[in-house]
């Protein structure tokens, strides 16, 4: 009994430290969610359970995130709702366990808020053009430059189709055909950026 205690001692500052490096990795991913406009707790919750080797309940992820557990309450069930989260069980205080194919919910999140983000600004830019050809027509002196609007335009179409490729993409679910993707996308980026 006295050895386990030692060795448990033993091991407290390496579990301490790893403890805080994974609390990071969720303040950390908190705030990448939040940029994209969401709440951050969200991204908190979501790399715990990711992380965590078993499910967790609401109390445990209150407790290790040190967040009360009507926060907890409130980013499960809005989790739940979007498919990144689910029970492990049936009962009221079932553990909870990250959804790792999450890419379904990137997709569905960049065709409501990006694609119409970027369609707005498309339908604005091809209005102003046919109000600027009519009025170069007609012979008024224009205070926009035209040939920008027109290269305006040609870049958020470009975006638009960017996104379409990013949306009808499929995303691999295991690891090593994640690890795959990535280098992919990555070798993909870098020949983007030697073209431009």
């Amino acid at each position: 009994m006295e050895s386990q205690q030692a060795t448990d001692a033993t091991l407290s500052p390496s579990r301490d430290r790893l403890e805080r490096r994974v609390l990071r990795v969720c303040e950390a991913t908190g705030d990448f969610i939040a940029w994209w406009g969401f709440k951050s707790i969200h991204g908190r919750v979501w790399a715990l359970l990711a992380l965590s080797r078993k499910p967790l309940s609401q109390a445990e992820i209150g407790r290790t995130l040190g967040v009360s557990r009507a926060l907890v309450s409130g980013a499960i069930s809005e989790l739940t709702d979007y498919g990144l989260v689910r029970a492990n069980g049936d009962h009221r205080l079932a553990p909870y366990e990250a959804v790792m194919d999450i890419w379904p919910v990137i997709a569905d999140v960049m065709r409501r808020r990006e694609w119409m983000l970027v369609e707005r600004a498309r339908v604005a830019l091809e209005a102003a053009i046919v109000e600027a050809e009519v009025a170069q027509q007609i012979g008024e002196e224009l205070p926009y430059d035209l040939e920008r609007m027109r290269l305006i335009l040609g870049l958020t179409e470009t975006a638009q189709a960017f996104l379409k490729i990013l949306m009808a993409l499929r995303v691999p679910r295991s690891l090593d055909a994640m690890t795959g993707w990535l280098g992919h996308a990555s070798r993909l980026t870098t020949r983007f950026k030697q073209l431009g």
